[in-house]
């Protein structure tokens, strides 16, 4: 038991130190393919406000990231709104929306209020496509659901989940959520 703490214990501070070191760097464009940012000289079509390459037509997200901190399997389901929008003069259409795990669920909140989903993890039962248009300026919310409870008893510690979006040009963004599952 005392060794099963000590490789948590290891493990978690060599996840805070990546963390701290790797972390999302300022100041970096976009490949155009994913919203993760690579270190690289800044281009004129590079907007310093929002850290992404207006030159390419993807979705950009203000927060890709968000750690829910210590949740209890007894509290039940937990939730995350990640704002996603057009920034281009182009519609985008969001083919997809899928998980990285059973355990997460994503829905695609409209401007209006109405929904799409919910959206899983593929092959563990129908995952819708998304075919959604953002029209140049819209945004749109993608609600994050993690169920604490989806693996059992055996789903406690650290938990890592993706949400993934991608569009029909292949342009894709990735959202993560991140807690410490307790029982």
């Amino acid at each position: 038991m005392k060794l099963k703490i000590v490789i948590i214990a290891v493990l978690t501070l060599l996840i805070l130190v990546f963390i701290l070191v790797w972390g999302y760097p300022k100041n970096v464009k976009n490949t155009g393919n994913t919203n993760t940012a690579s270190v690289g000289d800044v281009d004129p079509s590079f907007h310093p406000a929002i850290g992404y390459d207006t030159a390419t037509s993807t979705l950009y997200a203000p927060e890709i990231f968000y750690d829910f901190g210590t949740i209890s399997m007894k509290d039940g389901n937990v939730e995350k709104d990640f704002t996603i929008t057009n920034p281009t003069a182009n519609d985008i259409n969001l083919k997809k929306v899928t998980t990285s795990c059973m355990c997460t669920k994503a829905i695609l909140i409209r401007e209006d209020g109405s929904t799409k989903g919910p959206f899983g993890m593929p092959g563990m039962g129908y995952v819708p496509p998304a075919n959604e248009i953002i029209k140049a300026g819209e945004s749109r919310v993608i609600r994050a659901i993690y169920d604490p409870n989806a693996h059992g008893p055996a789903g406690v510690g650290v938990i890592g989940r993706f949400i993934n979006l991608e569009d029909e040009a292949g342009n894709a963004i990735q959202l993560e959520i991140k807690a410490l599952v307790k029982p």
